[in-house]
């Protein structure tokens, strides 16, 4: 388990911000008890924790630049957190930090049919803009599995996706317009609700930035039209090898679902136990199609696709069309990350991505990484695009258990790297990852990325430690970089 270290350098002491703070966010916005400040000690991630300096609450954007002004102003880091459920400790706090947290600031400001898009704040539960569109004909298309619950903040913030990313695309796809407050507290308006902007892509850098470029207070998000008809199946099969080759010649046919997903045996275990979702009983894997669009188009992929999966070996084949029908397949993969608390006393969620082709043979390692490290993996996957998700399961009261598992979740995320893919599909680098960064990229690369993050933030106080190697995080030499940088030395930068 991991904490985060006092940050190096001169800054104020935290606590001496907080009558400052209390006058930003009123009483009951600021939170210094130690029993309410460890209610935020992790994310979803709960391997890694540390108890926040202080967590504020603010309800306004101009309550946020406040904030971020007096950090600014004390060399403070402040690390934004939106619902929390994320998966690779992006939201870990700082222990001499503020938690700045937008849980507060819900409101669904308005719903523009005419443009096709809804503005919201940024503590809006992803569901609830499709909850607010739908009497207009109208749904918001990223949908994560923890989407009854996880913020449009921090959707942008790690660019999430979900199962129907296959055909809408992530986060980044559906933003047109941000309200962000920049690590030096100033409120900066991007995009509009145009789908369109030109210049820079100053959006699609800052969405997936990890809160590492400021915070975001306003988002304007594309809405997607109702198709005609939806219908979900679901297929059954013997063998991972089965369901793998179903998913190829789907795709190779020519359809494009807006989802297809895979879950393994464990997995289907694990989901059954925890909410009876009723899965073929004997399927080594399942595979979930959803189709949509006119409903001529569907009714011919739906034919199509129950050949295709009988072809490869399916079982058995359900389907839905009503929605009654659809949230019952659904429930048993919504589920499958919480559900496997039932099987196992801990776990790791992992996320990497792998070309599709390269599916079989990822899976088939993994399957022997686990038998030699004792260490079970369930694998719950969008298989459509290549996005794993290994769920690495151990028991955290017998010693040792979490480092094999720690091992085993990075020679996950190695293998998806031998095999051409990246560490990341839609969790976020966070901390969990962060040291893994230098197997994807190069030096000039992550300097690169070092330039642009202090042209914004030179201070590095916007959620530190995060996203990006540090020393204290992957061992390297302690100390700020002093000095000559590297691309100024090779005259490919400038230094300002």
């Amino acid at each position: 388990m991991s904490e985060t270290a006092a940050p190096t350098g001169a800054q104020a002491d935290v606590a001496a911000l907080v009558p400052r703070l209390l006058r930003i966010c009123g009483e009951d916005g600021v939170l210094t008890d130690t029993a309410r400040r460890r209610t935020y000690e992790s994310d979803g991630l709960t391997h890694h924790r540390a108890v926040p300096g202080v967590v504020v609450l603010p309800t306004t954007a101009d309550q946020v630049a406040a904030v971020v002004r007096l950090c600014a102003e004390n060399g403070v880091p402040f690390v934004p957190r939106g619902a929390g459920t994320g998966l690779s400790a992006g939201a870990l706090p700082h222990t001499e930090g503020v938690l700045l947290v937008t849980s507060r600031m819900r409101r669904v400001i308005e719903v523009d049919v005419e443009n096709e898009c809804a503005v919201v704040e940024p503590g809006v539960a992803n569901l609830d803009v499709t909850r607010a569109a739908a009497p207009y004909g109208y749904y918001y298309a990223p949908d994560p599995s923890s989407q009854q619950v996880c913020s449009v903040g921090g959707n942008v913030a790690e660019n999430s996706g979900g199962a129907h990313c296959l055909k809408y695309g992530f986060t980044v796809n559906h933003v047109r317009g941000l309200d962000i407050v920049t690590p030096s507290g100033e409120q900066v308006s991007l995009g509009g609700k145009s789908p369109g902007a030109h210049g820079y892509d100053l959006i699609g850098a800052f969405v997936g930035s990890e809160g590492t470029l400021g915070v975001a207070t306003r988002v304007t998000v594309g809405l997607t039209r109702s198709p005609e008809r939806t219908v979900t199946l679901l297929s059954a099969f013997t063998s991972m090898n089965a369901g793998g080759q179903a998913v190829s010649s789907i795709i190779s046919a020519g359809v494009l679902p807006s989802a297809v997903e895979m879950m393994d045996a464990l997995a289907i275990e694990a989901a059954e136990k925890a909410v009876a979702c009723d899965y073929p009983e004997g399927a080594a894997a399942v595979l979930v199609v959803e189709l949509d669009g006119p409903a001529a188009e569907v009714d011919a992929q739906r034919a199509e696709v129950t050949r295709l999966c009988e072809e490869a070996g399916a079982f058995e084949t359900r389907t839905a069309t009503g929605a009654d029908e659809r949230a019952r397949i659904w429930k048993g993969r919504k589920s499958a990350f919480a559900a496997v608390g039932r099987i196992s006393p801990a776990y790791i969620v992992q996320d990497g991505v792998v070309p599709r082709t390269a599916l079989p043979e990822v899976l088939r390692r993994i399957t022997e990484l686990s038998a030699a490290s004792g260490i079970r993996v369930a694998n719950v996957f969008h298989a459509g695009d290549g996005n794993l998700h290994p769920l690495v399961l151990f028991d955290d009261a017998e010693p040792g258990a979490g480092e094999r598992a720690e091992e085993v979740s990075g020679a996950i995320l190695d293998l998806c790297i031998e095999h051409g893919g990246s560490i990341t599909g839609e969790h976020g680098v966070g901390v969990d990852k962060a040291c893994k960064m230098p197997r994807m990229y190069g030096p000039d690369d992550l300097a690169t990325f070092d330039l642009f993050r202090r042209a914004l933030d030179p201070d590095g106080i916007a959620n530190p430690d995060k996203l990006l190697p540090t020393p204290r995080l992957c061992g390297e030499q302690p100390g700020v970089r002093r000095g000559v940088h590297p691309l100024v030395e090779s005259g490919r930068a400038e230094q300002f």
